[in-house]
């Protein structure tokens, strides 16, 4: 287990973040290994001794011959099984994908039938700041050369949430900016707020309203011209039936659909339907943004910052610190422990 601490406190609509724990998964088989990470989330009730119940589950699950070449086209049913500790699912589901990675001697993208990357650029998260604050984030962020940027939305007064983005945009004139609220407003704050944001060339905006109500996502996508991407409405593979048409994108995160296997699920529901991919994350190390990096190929807008924002990443080999993600050398994930770097 390691403590992780943010370099400076993140603060989004719904909460403030400056640590989590993480816990590290490792599958062991015939001298050959693979890991995983999972990290605590208040917003979904893991702590750390809810994570040892939940990987106890998972334990049971694997049985008596816990072979790992046996156990990709069981994971659905791990994922019922801990359908409340998803974030444990997929960091076991990626120590069984690095492990049939690193045994068959490719990078996980291979394996996964994903497009071969060697760079990709990411987003860096601007939180609830100060707008001048946000301003010169902007400005170091391009400066080490980032070219997309996303800030948080969804202050008490949205005069300041568009104060913020008009600063981080006099700063980052080239960038392209994703917003994301959480679902902070409703739909006429949404839809009045993000047609004042337009006018600064907004590249998507994430989750503008509450999860849990595709009518009022489907109104602010048909009222605003900017792409609408679902995020909370589109945790799991299971929520993608109910999104309204004329949406953008869809936001998948690992920790919380239940890993790579579930995540190809959606992103084949989404090539079928002509709808954009985001990858997504949250404050974490390269070794669970890793797993997502190697999807990459299938995704139009990167959000993998999460282990920029932390300090002291103890993994070593995915890089991100000028804007770029770098496919880390060797098979399976392929990052190593290591410290910073």
């Amino acid at each position: 287990m390691s403590r992780l601490r943010l370099a400076e406190p993140l603060r989004i609509s719904r909460a403030a973040m400056s640590e989590r724990d993480a816990v590290w998964v490792r599958l062991s088989h015939n001298g050959t290994h693979g890991s995983g990470e999972v990290v605590t989330s208040p917003r979904l009730g893991l702590d750390v001794p809810a994570i040892e119940r939940a990987l106890a589950v998972a334990v049971e699950w694997m049985g008596d011959d816990p072979h790992p070449g046996r156990l990709p086209k069981r994971l659905p049913e791990l994922r019922i099984r801990l359908r409340d500790a998803l974030p444990v699912a997929a960091a076991v589901d990626s120590a069984i994908h690095d492990w049939l990675a690193v045994a068959a001697g490719v990078p996980l993208c291979e394996l996964l039938g994903m497009p071969a990357w060697d760079r990709v650029p990411t987003a860096y998260t601007i939180g609830i700041v100060p707008a001048p604050d946000a301003g010169r984030t902007a400005a170091r962020l391009v400066r080490a050369g980032f070219t997309t940027i996303k800030v948080k939305l969804g202050a008490a007064d949205p005069a300041d949430d568009i104060a913020r983005v008009a600063a981080i945009r006099a700063a980052a004139p080239a960038a392209a900016l994703l917003l994301d609220p959480n679902g902070a407003w409703d739909t006429d704050t949404a839809v009045a707020a993000l047609g004042r944001l337009a006018e600064f060339g907004i590249a998507a905006v994430e989750q503008p309203v509450p999860a849990g109500a595709p009518d009022e996502l489907a109104l602010v996508a048909k009222s605003v011209p900017i792409p609408v991407i679902a995020d909370e409405d589109a945790g799991t593979r299971a929520d993608l039936d109910a999104l309204p048409g004329g949406i953008g994108g869809i936001n998948i995160k690992l920790a919380e659909c239940g890993g790579l296997d579930a995540a190809l699920s959606m992103i084949d529901w989404a090539r079928r339907r002509g709808v954009a991919v985001m990858l997504g994350c949250q404050a974490s190390t390269s070794l669970s943004i890793a797993a997502a990096a190697h999807l990459s190929g299938a995704a139009r807008w990167v959000d993998l910052d999460g282990h920029l924002l932390i300090t002291g990443d103890p993994w070593q080999g995915l890089g991100g610190s000028d804007g770029l993600l770098l496919r880390p050398v060797g098979p399976g994930l392929g990052v190593r422990p290591g410290g910073a770097g």
